[in-house]
């Protein structure tokens, strides 16, 4: 029986969630979206026969959806998967996770509680990249991982001002919450050890500066709320003994915006990255997979070659999750792991704003 899914939200990712979705085979029959015309074009685009004011019509019209995907800023992804999940459905959500850990918490337990699948779209996790390294890392061929570096950094990558991205209340933050996918990489290839604290400092010096704005042509909100970081840089102590570097950025004096984890593992060391020639365009980029070995007395770097997916996973990551209903792939996310990396978020901006240490709690 073919699986039915309402998306919530026409915003720019479901473009991705949709047909990541129908390529794995689901129904996805429904769009929920105040704004009509948005909301009428994707439908329109995708085949979807249903459009929606709320979230709340459609679950009330459509009691045969088996799964809700959450395309919406982040202040309404918590409501909106404790909506979807109390009506019984399975939810793929957009990250990140929630504005912080406890209302990740509150999902998890809810998902746990309905017994739903709750899954995230950490779609670099998708990325042949990703599948490849972990390939090498589940053969024992990288041992534990010591250490890591994570890295999201642009140098003109504001996504507009005054609009939700810069309003803490609606995002929970800058680019450490926005841009948090190669952190969530990086503890993804070092199979999520439990953080123990973290010292980390943010940087707001080009937040209000307008020739920092990114190219995706995001309209500025004349009268809205900028009050977010503009750079964040961090540390982060496991309770293993192990250790990752992060570094997040919209506006840095960087050369180029460059996406990547670096990881030093007891047996091998390893890259992913994707480097771009302008900020927020992927269709410029350049990725890179290397392993890093040593062979016969010798250093030897291993070109990965896989093959080239310019969504970064996108794509992917949703068939992921429909393939997760259909019992046919395990899920490339939990909740559990959603909620450690929520806490060593919150961790990072208490931190930059007390200028000590925060220790994480279980």
């Amino acid at each position: 029986m073919s699986i039915k899914v309402g998306i919530v939200g026409a915003g720019g990712m479901a473009n991705f969630h949709i047909p990541g979705m129908q390529s794995a085979g689901a129904d996805v029959v429904a769009i929920a979206d105040p704004n009509r015309a948005a909301a009428e074009r994707v439908a329109k685009q995708y085949g979807l026969t249903d459009r929606f004011d709320s979230a709340a019509e459609m679950l009330a019209a459509r009691r045969d959806l088996d799964a809700v995907s959450i395309v919406t800023p982040n202040r309404f992804h918590c409501p909106l998967t404790l909506q979807a999940l109390e009506a019984g459905k399975h939810v793929f959500c957009e990250k990140p996770p929630a504005l912080n850990a406890v209302e990740a918490r509150r999902m998890k337990d809810a998902a746990a509680r309905r017994k739903r699948v709750l899954l995230f779209d950490f779609n670099n996790r998708a990325r042949p990249e990703a599948y490849a390294m972990r390939a090498y890392i589940e053969a024992g061929e990288v041992g534990r991982i010591n250490s890591a570096q994570a890295l999201w950094i642009r140098r003109t990558g504001i996504p507009g001002f005054g609009g939700w991205f810069t309003t803490k209340a609606l995002s929970g933050g800058g680019p450490l919450i926005d841009l948090l996918h190669m952190l969530d990489l990086a503890l993804y290839l070092m199979d999520f050890p439990e953080p123990q604290w973290v010292l980390a400092q943010t940087f707001d010096d080009f937040i209000g500066d307008k020739a920092f704005k990114g190219p995706w042509g995001i309209p500025d909100v004349a009268k809205g709320v900028t009050d977010v970081e503009s750079a964040c840089h961090g540390f982060v102590r496991f309770k293993t003994g192990q250790v990752l570097f992060l570094r997040n950025s919209w506006a840095e004096m960087n050369r180029r915006e460059e996406v990547s984890v670096t990881f030093q593992g007891q047996k091998a060391g390893g890259m992913i990255r994707r480097l771009f020639g302008r900020d927020g365009l992927d269709d410029t980029s350049e990725d890179a997979c290397e392993l890093y070995v040593q062979e016969h007395g010798r250093s030897v770097n291993r070109k990965i070659v896989v093959p080239a997916d310019p969504t970064m996973g996108r794509l992917r990551a949703a068939e992921n999750f429909i393939r997760v209903l259909q019992g046919r792939e395990r899920p490339l996310n939990t909740p559990d792991q959603a909620v450690k990396l929520m806490k060593i978020i919150d961790a990072a901006y208490a931190s930059a704003k007390s200028g000590r240490p925060v220790e994480i709690k279980a």
